[in-house]
């Protein structure tokens, strides 16, 4: 069993990936090929399935971080939650141990899970997550980076590193492209996080991904095989590090992200295809043309269509506060803009009588932001600390001259 060492901050490995492709049979794989080589791990399941890390604990479903949270709350003990509350042991092949966590998310069609995961991130901070004497943190992640929760280890510069899960199919490898675009986005606006490259899994021989890989300049780090054993092991919650050729795959892998000698990956020659590129892989191509339009009367089935004005108002940040009779015009125009040129969530907002306007992103960050003069300003502030990366929970922008954030 690895010893303890003096608390350093890990290494933060996310893998990316579209659903289904086989992303936490890959991490845990990884997870316990790197503990078996005397790395003290941690894998982190960052999908609101929470089942990451099922296979890492024989089948164990953990509690997720979310529920517990939740329930913590509920009873009105938030401030007891502890590390060992959320964050669990356990032994892989008896003979070293390995952590997990489940972040989770929301119930099932009440809320949205990328917001999960922001907030999971804040509360591990919380719990001390770098100053755990862990050598790797190996996170899970849902392939969808569409949405800003989703891509929080990109746009925080959280993830260290970058491995994209794929297969030889068009919808995953549409998945690794909007991956590797979202990626060279955040490092062209400064963000930290580096891609390594993909793994192709399930391989079935045909070079589809390899292709793909070359236009966008990225390398293949491992090929795994498609073999009917190995799934059924990982159907039954085992490890395929019981198969040899995948124990010397993994082995191998795990050798070179450790010694850091994986090929070299520039994020500035990192080529992510536009959709007439990306197709061309698969020896296809876009028709140039735009399909005719459907007409009223064929939609209604011959009928008349009745001729009304067409005035619709989505709403949708009054969605994303809720109903607060409180928030008033003024107040709303701000909120339109920090969605809109900042990309931030306003979950509340209100007029303190001492801080002004204090406005809560995505349900634990606040920003405080005084009176609406030197808007421009205040919002140039918080546009250049969202692409520092730094992370923080609470901004006071109401001195624009001497702005201050923790």
């Amino acid at each position: 069993m690895p010893s303890y060492s003096t608390p350093t901050t890990a290494r933060m490995l996310a893998v990316y990936g579209k659903g289904g492709m086989g992303k936490s049979f890959f991490t845990t794989n990884l997870v316990s090929k790197l503990a078996l080589l005397d790395k003290r791990v941690m894998q982190l399941g960052c999908d609101p399935k929470h089942d990451s890390c099922n296979a890492l604990f024989g089948g164990v479903s953990l509690p997720t971080l979310g529920d517990v949270w939740r329930r913590f709350k509920e009873e009105g003990r938030e401030e007891a939650l502890q590390a060992q509350d959320v964050i669990f042991k356990t032994q892989i092949m008896g003979q070293t141990t390995v952590y997990g966590c489940e972040i989770g998310g929301p119930e099932v069609g009440r809320g949205c899970g990328g917001r999960g995961i922001t907030f999971g991130f804040d509360l591990l901070e919380k719990l001390g997550l770098s100053q755990w004497a862990l050598d790797f943190v190996v996170m899970d992640f849902l392939g969808d980076v569409v949405c800003g929760g989703f891509a929080t280890p990109l746009s925080r510069s959280l993830a260290e590193e970058v491995i994209i899960l794929c297969g030889n199919d068009r919808q995953s490898l549409y998945a690794a492209n909007n991956i590797a675009s979202a990626a060279k986005y955040f490092a062209s606006m400064g963000g930290q996080t580096r891609l390594v490259g993909l793994v192709v899994n399930r391989d079935d021989g045909s070079g589809v991904a390899a292709r793909f890989a070359q236009r966008v300049n990225l390398p293949i780090l491992a090929s795994l095989p498609l073999d009917r054993k190995v799934r059924e092991l990982a159907d039954a919650c085992q490890l395929a590090l019981s198969e040899p050729a995948f124990d010397a795959l993994f082995e191998r892998l795990a050798q070179q992200v450790i010694s850091r000698t994986t090929p070299p990956v520039a994020m500035a020659d990192v080529c992510p295809l536009e959709y007439q590129e990306f197709l061309s892989i698969f020896g296809a191509v876009e028709p140039d043309q735009v399909p005719a339009g459907a007409s009223a009367s064929e939609l209604l089935g011959g009928r008349q269509a009745p001729r009304r004005p067409i005035s619709l108002d989505l709403n949708l940040r009054q969605q994303a506060v809720g109903v607060q009779p409180e928030v008033d015009a003024s107040m709303r125009r701000i909120m339109g803009r920090m969605l809109d040129e900042l990309g931030l969530y306003v979950t509340e907002a209100n007029r303190d009588p001492k801080k002004g306007m204090t406005l809560t992103i995505d349900g634990n960050t606040t920003i405080c932001l005084g009176d609406e003069v030197d808007l421009e300003s205040k919002f140039a502030i918080l546009a250049a600390l969202k692409q520092s990366g730094e992370a923080y929970c609470y901004v006071d922008l109401r001195r624009p001259a001497s702005p201050f954030y923790r």
